[in-house]
């Protein structure tokens, strides 16, 4: 008997269990795609997107939000620069979710879809399903597993292949950087960095599904994709512009850019290199701090390369202007008769710059512009190198 009625009792808190997990939609509820403008950060230059699910008969008006990382999480710094950062996604209210970005003054748009009753209920139960601690958390990846990605993912594993997004919904043809230009200008140091750090990876021709790491290009695929088993309708019925913003497009300060300072630092070097043949003599700080700061960079690239899960820095070419092993050549070329090796070395320093240069005009890689000046300083200076040390 108190088996029969324990076993009563674990099927109505089971059934409770199931009943509060599972949420009915009403007919009226409403799935939309959020899509934010950029921000001033460089981590808002890109935009965001979200999903919108309301429905007033059951006081449901929240936002699904796979953008959210946590501060607290053990080594954070240390797992972001390796790439093993967890990313979450995260349900809030809808109001002071749309409010964040009105006061960033952060363009706002919803695209209402168009799906059926049961489409939407099994997206609402989709995303419920993904909050839950065993599964709300995934390895970020900045163009292949990211919050607008993860909008694009969520809707192709509900609707299968009733979804039929259009292939030629943008007609450009770019690849991963310039696509990341459009939001970030050439000459910004936030351009300069990430055009150091992330490979020639970066620099293949990406397709119209790849284009969707881009919120933009995840509203610009949604508004012309089409729904349906057997005939087709569009993706979206409805789009409304719940915010517009009164930002201006960005314009560096060409005084603080990274095309004027490295232009600056390029004149000193190549002053100190034309003073040096009117004295001749060599300014061996100059080589030593040259070789110094390049082998540091190139160490730091190396890692993010190799000791990382960064899909975006693998080949990295800018290891031919700053390649690793420099650092250990500084206290040997400080020296003020170097071994005859250290000619060799700087011979082999001025071969990496030419392979540069066959990179950059064959589409291997592109480099940063605003490191143009360094580039012709470095080439100069080696130069002179080869006949000083000879």
């Amino acid at each position: 008997m108190f088996q029969k009625f324990a076993f009563a009792v674990l099927i109505f808190l089971l059934n409770i269990s199931a009943s509060a997990q599972y949420t009915p939609l009403s007919p009226s509820a409403e799935v939309s795609i959020l899509t934010m403008g950029p921000g001033d950060n460089l981590y808002d230059k890109f935009g965001h997107s979200a999903f919108y699910i309301q429905d007033p008969e059951r006081g449901i008006d929240a936002v699904y939000n796979y953008g959210v990382y946590d501060f607290d999480t053990p080594n954070f710094y240390t797992k972001f620069a390796q790439g093993k950062l967890l990313y979450k996604l995260e349900g809030v209210k809808a109001q002071p979710f749309i409010a964040h970005y009105k006061a960033q003054d952060r363009w706002i748009k919803q695209q209402v879809l168009n799906l059926s009753y049961s489409e939407k209920q099994a997206l609402f139960n989709f995303l419920n399903n993904n909050l839950k601690p065993e599964n709300k958390y995934y390895k970020y990846d900045f163009f292949y597993d990211n919050c607008a990605t993860k909008i694009r993912d969520v809707l192709v594993s509900v609707l299968g292949n009733d979804l039929e997004y259009v292939e030629d919904f943008s007609t450009e043809q770019k690849t991963f950087r310039e696509l990341i230009q459009q939001n970030v200008h050439w000459n910004s140091w936030g351009s300069l960095g990430m055009d150091v750090a992330i490979g020639a990876v970066t620099d293949i021709k990406a397709n119209s599904w790849q284009y969707q790491f881009l919120p933009d290009y995840v509203y610009k695929a949604a508004a012309t994709a089409q729904v349906g088993d057997g005939e087709k309708t569009p993706l979206v019925k409805e789009t409304y512009t719940l915010y517009e913003s009164s930002r201006e497009k960005e314009t560096p300060n060409f005084f603080t850019s990274p095309l004027l300072i490295f232009l600056v630092i390029g004149l000193v070097i190549i002053g100190i290199t034309v003073k040096d043949i009117k004295n001749k003599e060599r300014t061996r700080a100059l080589d030593a701090t040259i070789l110094g700061v390049t082998g540091v960079v190139g160490i730091l690239l190396s890692l993010l390369w190799f000791a990382t899960d960064h899909s975006a820095t693998a080949n990295n070419y800018n290891l031919l202007w700053a390649f690793p092993f420099s650092i250990f050549i500084v206290v040997v070329i400080a020296k003020k008769q170097p071994k005859v090796w250290v000619r060799r070395y700087v011979l082999f320093l001025l071969l990496l710059l030419s392979l540069l240069a066959l990179h950059w005009f064959t589409g291997v890689q592109e480099f940063a512009y605003g490191f143009i000046p360094l580039f012709i300083a470095l080439t100069i200076r080696y130069v002179y190198l080869l006949k000083a040390l000879k």
